[in-house]
């Protein structure tokens, strides 16, 4: 399923996955920006037209719930953004993030572990894991092991 939002669309249903079931005027109150009431009635309406939120009637208002879950629109966002800016390369998707100079080294560490975990689901042994910073095994002749 492909899931596209506008940046307003965005904001309204970060509002909906952090808060759960909202009306309008709940909606309208947790957003950062002040926006008529009409404004984020529009916004949820194309968003349920879109497939994305869905309501239920309580009294004389309604209550607006997230159809779709945040996980669901960032694997979409992020699919969409590989795609776009960086030619459909995930490699080069990492090579931005790993480069960025603001990393934490305890955020590089949780990436090489979540590669190593990948790899290892898929039945390889994680880079990290194979002679990482070790020189090659020499042998008795002063050759690296396998070598002739």
């Amino acid at each position: 399923m492909t899931v596209a939002f506008t940046d307003r669309e965005l904001d309204v249903m970060a509002v909906l996955w952090e808060h759960g079931p909202s009306t309008v005027a709940e909606v309208r109150d947790a957003l950062d920006d002040a926006l008529a009431y009409t404004t984020v009635l529009t916004v949820l309406r194309t968003l349920e037209e879109k497939g994305h939120v869905g309501h239920e009637e309580v009294g004389r208002a309604y209550r607006y719930h997230a159809l779709v879950a945040r996980e669901t629109a960032g694997r979409s966002a992020l699919r969409h953004m590989v795609g776009k800016l960086f030619g459909g390369s995930p490699e080069l998707l990492l090579t931005q993030l790993v480069s960025e100079r603001g990393l934490p080294p305890d955020s590089l560490r949780r990436m090489r572990e979540l590669l190593d975990e990948r790899l290892a689901e898929r039945g390889r042994e994680p880079e990290s894991t194979r002679g990482a910073g070790r020189a090659p095994k020499r042998g008795a002749r002063g050759r690296r092991e396998g070598e002739r």
